[in-house]
């Protein structure tokens, strides 16, 4: 191995419209659920389907391409990292969570009729 990095790959379909906002610094950011699949037969021969669903975090220009074009059900493509971060929710309780920093994405599929 030449160099050990955080890289993630994924290709599946949106779960829902990318949530877009815009924030005080005048950045915008995306958040969008993506839903990967896999098929396999059991045991008993039967097909069994378990599907994964990520959190993706978009950025900038990329935030601007998925307000635009995303939408639920579409397929796409993203490579980008693991990001690992926590907060305290309204209870005071502390969660973690782990998302997929978006650096490249690529719509797959048929393109929508007009």
């Amino acid at each position: 191995m030449y160099a050990l990095k955080n890289k993630v790959q994924l290709i599946g379909n949106l779960g829902g419209k990318p949530e877009v906002k815009k924030l005080d610094s005048g950045k915008k950011v995306a958040t969008i659920s993506l839903a990967t699949s896999e098929s396999y037969k059991n045991a008993s021969g039967e097909k069994v389907t378990e599907t994964q669903w990520h959190r993706l975090i978009a950025w900038g220009k990329l935030a601007d391409v998925a307000e635009k074009y995303l939408d639920k059900g579409k397929e796409i493509a993203i490579e980008g990292k693991l990001i690992n971060r926590s907060y305290t929710d309204k209870d005071g309780k502390k969660k973690y969570v782990t998302e997929v920093q978006v650096s490249e994405l690529l719509m797959l599929g048929a393109k929508a009729s007009q």
